[in-house]
């Protein structure tokens, strides 16, 4: 066998290649026009600071735009003191990232494709990669959709925390709800751990309504000027129509876009995300009930959720795309578990998050001010955010039509293999 072919040669190369990439980005994250660290080096630090200075607890005393278990990794950040915060941050997502690739890569050399796969979307997408709070989720989810087919109720466990830190990991329980045999534990897994943690929170003086607050404090924000929805009206503003303006909220921090319809428009995006949402989840059921396997189902049904999620919200921010690699990077593994092809979605979401990198941060002046060229960018991204959504969803469907009706939980499931390790065991 060739020196390079070796298994512990490659999987060497795939450790340093983590080392470096996560290396280029700390860099980047620090250096990066538009400082896409000052969310973690400014606002997160001076929450924490607050905090112990007695000002309160936000998610606790205090209505927060996180959930209470955000407040987790903030402090942790503060570990080796607020001098050292970025430090700590980005050490911190570091750790996480590699524990979640080695449990990606305990199957061996089958998985270490997938792992490489993960570095090259992380250089991709770019410095907001690892500047956000949605950076400590992603490996966090990621672990349990990995974990799900062997300890079902840690799965449940790891994707509520990571639910309780930043919503989006929801799409990927819902997911599990559906596609998975294993739904009973991993929903008892997800169940106990909310109870824990209201329990615990209101337990160090946090109050039921401040502890849900989060789940209205999108509801009044209009039209980021990244989101999907908000691309019709940078092209008025680019072509000079009057009355469309992009403008800075200090409160949110987030440059928002004004104009004929915005504010219209804002307010419907919270029912049309339900409602895309929900036919999503009548595709999934569908699929099930016609016998559809986890193994075909689960990583298109979690892409879909995490796409729609996206697509339909009027935020929008850049590290959103960062979620898309947890059921890219479930889709890859199962396929070589016997699974269809996930390599049309691997594709569409490297390009999304390439063109995500030129937006923010390196041409984020550009789309401020409407620039043409960059508005092309954007509606480049935001096309293929919508493309990728119809590829999900039609494996759904794909899913459930192949499937043989009325044998659903019978020997005609395909059982899902255990995603983080090779073995002869077997489950769902």
């Amino acid at each position: 066998m060739p020196f390079a072919d070796r298994p512990a040669v490659r999987a060497a190369a795939l450790w340093l290649g983590f080392v470096a990439v996560h290396l280029w980005l700390s860099v980047a994250v620090l250096t990066g026009p538009h400082t896409p660290l000052n969310d973690v080096s400014t606002v997160y630090r001076d929450w924490i600071a607050a905090g112990t200075a007695g000002s309160g607890w936000v998610g606790l005393q205090h209505v927060w735009v996180y959930p209470t278990v955000a407040l987790l990794p903030m402090l942790l950040a503060a570990a080796f003191g607020i001098a050292h915060y970025s430090a700590t941050w980005l050490l911190l997502v570091a750790v996480l990232d590699a524990l979640a690739l080695a449990l990606l890569t305990r199957g061996g050399t089958r998985t270490l494709a997938v792992g490489w796969w993960w570095l090259a979307f992380l250089l991709l997408l770019g410095p907001i990669a690892v500047g956000r709070i949605d950076s400590i989720t992603i490996p966090l989810a990621l672990a349990g959709m990995l974990a799900l087919s062997r300890r079902p109720v840690l799965a449940g466990i790891l994707l509520a925390l990571a639910t309780w830190i930043k919503v989006w990991p929801a799409a990927l329980l819902l997911a599990v709800l559906i596609a998975s045999k294993r739904r009973i534990a991993a929903a008892a897994g997800a169940l106990g751990t909310s109870v824990v943690v209201v329990l615990a929170a209101l337990a160090v003086g946090g109050t039921w309504r401040v502890i849900t607050g989060f789940v209205g404090q999108q509801t009044g924000r209009g039209l980021q000027l990244e989101a999907p929805v908000t691309t019709f009206w940078l092209w008025l503003e680019a072509v000079g129509a009057s009355g469309v303006s992009t403008a800075f909220d200090r409160r949110l921090l987030t440059y928002q876009v004004s104009g004929p319809g915005t504010a219209t428009t804002a307010a419907l995006m919270t029912p049309v995300m339900a409602v895309v949402l929900l036919g999503v989840v009548a595709a999934g059921a569908w699929a099930t009930r016609r016998g559809a396997s986890a193994l075909e189902l689960l990583a298109p049904l979690s892409l879909a959720l995490t796409t729609a999620f996206i697509v339909t919200n009027k935020v929008g921010s850049p590290q959103y795309e960062g979620w898309l690699a947890v059921p890219v990077i479930l889709g890859l593994v199962l396929a070589r578990e016997g699974g269809r092809s996930f390599a049309v979605p691997a594709i569409l979401t490297g390009l999304i998050a390439a063109l995500t990198q030129v937006i923010y941060p390196w041409g984020y002046d550009a789309l401020v001010l409407a620039e043409r060229w960059m508005v092309l960018v954007i509606t480049a991204r935001n096309g293929l955010l919508a493309a990728l959504l119809a590829v999900a969803v039609a494996g759904v469907v794909r899913a459930g039509r192949d499937a043989a009706p009325g044998v659903a939980g019978s020997s005609h499931d395909r059982r899902l293999q255990p995603v983080a390790q090779r073995g002869s065991s077997r489950g769902e």
